[in-house]
């Protein structure tokens, strides 16, 4: 059963048209009832309709007899991690992550600390179709409190990790959820810090809450005129980050995320690399040159984190700066990566650049094609009728996300987004030339069969 409800990383949508207040209380009625709750933490990022819906939630939690503990305002990861520290019986992260800012969201993590999977969303989304909540006698509704566990999590990291070369980091905090944590936490590690884009602000007028090549351009000129060591910059909710190395060159997160890999391989003399279907294949050729190997899963830090836990991964990421470090906790964590990768740059002696270019390098093309929620899934099943026959001398076909056609000189990936209204497609080629060409065949099968489909 596919949830109708939930995405690739929670509930989302715009604010007060898909994601209202009424649906916030019901969800949290049902996970109240569903995991039979006592104790929860409730977090946010800095959304201007974070609060609304805050007060939703939280209500709803009392009415269902739950002690809540409100974090405010803090990065995602910080919540999953305390949910599992603190023994909570769940935790609610209400955020849209990288998202536009009439967007918002609410991620569910387990106790812990381990975001809802497929099978516990469908439950809670039964229960909120038949409304069969669990609801306190007067006597027994929950309270409240504020409680600042920021620095349970520094600490956490400080007990972990040194650095002894003290690095010049510049971080663009974009507004967002780490604008709290983030300068102190590498001021703790003894680097020199200079700070951009810090003060909360959920309209996020400095730049898209996407730390991406092209919002992250003014960044990229302060590391060359400062003469930084690495620029770090991070999403709405600080479970995504993105890099810009010495030379003031936005990081390709394909190869980071690669090079990375094979460190973590490396000192662990082998072991198991989760990624997803949209990773480019420079992941195999890092991780099995060390003697790793690598497993790939649908697109979703869901399906990730369960796939790391099934398979005993020693390190799993996304190509979109999402990283998950099992030794730590089970949710995307960007402070955390950022701080491990500056430990590896030491552990390695090499500045970013360096590091990365041991990655090889192949164009990677993504596009997206506006596709109606109600039938993204339903245009995909089209798809992977007609996608071979645009490709006839395809060598292999995986449909664990959409459908992902291997070429003899590339590979091609058509699924409909987890988060948003969209048909997202992804090729990389041994060249360019061969990418555009790839593209442009798969691009115009899918615009054809949207307008078929949606008319």
């Amino acid at each position: 059963m596919k949830s109708r409800l939930f995405g690739s990383s929670g509930v989302r949508g715009l604010v007060n048209v898909t994601l209202t207040p009424v649906l916030a209380a019901k969800l949290g009625l049902a996970v109240a009832t569903f995991s039979k709750a006592g104790e929860v933490l409730v977090g946010r990022d800095t959304r201007v309709s974070g609060l609304m819906l805050e007060s939703a939630l939280v209500s709803s939690l009392l009415a269902a007899g739950v002690r809540v503990s409100r974090l405010d305002v803090v990065p995602t990861p910080v919540l999953a991690y305390l949910t599992r520290k603190l023994g909570a019986d769940a935790g609610f992260m209400i955020t849209a992550s990288h998202n536009p800012p009439q967007y918002n969201g609410i991620k569910v993590f387990d106790g812990n600390g381990i975001a809802y999977d497929e099978e516990k969303q469908n439950e809670i989304e039964r229960l909120m179709a038949s409304e069969g909540f669990r609801l306190a006698e007067w006597r027994d509704v929950g309270d409240t409190l504020h409680f600042n566990g920021a620095s349970l999590y520094n600490e956490m990291i400080l007990k972990n990790v040194k650095l002894n070369k003290k690095p010049y980091v510049l971080l663009d905090l974009g507004c967002g959820a780490t604008c709290n944590v983030a300068p102190a936490l590498f001021k703790s590690l003894g680097c020199k810090v200079t700070a951009i884009n810090a003060q909360p602000d959920g309209f996020f007028p400095c730049r898209s809450p996407e730390p991406n090549a092209e919002s992250l351009k003014s960044l990229t000129e302060i590391v060359c005129n400062l003469g930084a060591d690495v620029g770090i910059a991070y999403d709405g909710d600080g479970d995504r980050v993105a890099f810009v190395d010495e030379k003031g060159g936005f990081v390709d997160f394909d190869r980071v995320l690669a090079a990375y890999a094979a460190h973590v391989v490396k000192r662990g003399h082998g072991g198991t690399v989760v990624t997803n279907v949209e990773a480019s294949m420079c992941v195999e050729k890092m991780v099995e040159a060390y003697g790793g190997r690598v497993v790939r899963t649908r697109v979703g830090d869901v399906y990730l984190a369960e796939a790391m836990e099934k398979h005993g991964a020693i390190f799993g990421g996304e190509p979109c700066g999402a990283w998950i470090h099992p030794q730590f906790h089970y949710c995307p964590d960007g402070l955390l990566s950022s701080v491990l990768l500056l430990e590896a740059l030491e552990d390695e002696d090499v500045s970013l650049s360096e590091f990365v270019s041991s990655a090889p390098k192949y164009p990677t093309l993504r596009e997206n094609v506006p596709c109606e929620n109600k039938v993204k899934y339903k245009v995909v099943e089209k798809i992977g009728e007609e996608l071979a026959s645009v490709f006839p001398n395809f060598k292999q076909v995986s449909t664990v996300d959409g459908v992902r056609l291997t070429l003899e000189e590339g590979w091609i990936l058509v699924r409909a987004s987890g988060t948003e209204p969209l048909i997202r497609l992804t090729v990389e080629g041994e060249s360019l030339k061969t990418a555009n060409e790839i593209m442009e065949k798969g691009l115009s099968l899918v615009k054809k069969l949207v307008e078929e489909v949606e008319n």
